[in-house]
């Protein structure tokens, strides 16, 4: 898992904090139990039993990180929101100067809009959060069967799209420059 996560995080932001949000969840479903993170989790991955142990061991590092930020119900790890807050800034400065980007963005807004209302009054976040949680949301109701009404499979795909080109330009920034 740890080493999942931080190949979503070299590759594909986006998706890495989706990942992370999708383990916080998983680790609320067992109510932090260890045990049965273990048990029913990671006995099933096809790894070697060090794997494991590591695996294990991450896993208990997520829990404590979200006990100790007092995240076990709602919320999500400061460092995973720390990447949606340089993917926000990434959107927000590309808003005032990439047209290509203003175009893609204009396709969500009425989607991001619609969010904002449908929320009545409570506070869901700034843009890029509201195209994640459309995102993850998706994947949420994939997982469990639900199905989409064409309107939120159009939002989806519209954040998709946000989120994919926030990613283009967030990984150009962050690519590591060997050292020659």
């Amino acid at each position: 898992m740890k080493k999942l996560a931080a190949k979503k995080k070299q590759q594909n932001i986006g998706e890495y904090i989706v990942y992370m949000y999708q383990m916080e969840d998983l680790l609320r479903s067992y109510q932090f139990n260890m045990d049965e993170v273990s048990q029913y989790v990671v006995s099933h991955y096809p790894v070697t039993p060090d794997e494991k142990k590591e695996i294990t061991g991450w896993f208990e590092t997520l829990s404590k990180d979200m006990q100790e930020e007092g995240i076990q119900e709602t919320g999500h790890l400061k460092a995973t929101q720390q990447e949606v807050q340089k993917l926000a800034e990434i959107h927000w400065e590309l808003l005032k100067t990439d047209k290509d980007y203003f175009s893609i963005y204009n396709e969500a807004k009425p989607h991001v809009i619609a969010s904002i209302m449908a929320a009545e009054g409570q506070d869901i976040g700034h843009e890029i959060q509201i195209c994640i949680n459309g995102v993850y949301g998706l994947l949420l109701c994939r997982l469990t069967g639900k199905k989409l009404t064409s309107e939120q499979e159009k939002a989806a795909q519209a954040f998709g799209k946000v989120l994919s080109y926030l990613n283009l330009v967030y990984m150009d920034r962050n690519r590591q420059v060997p050292q020659g």
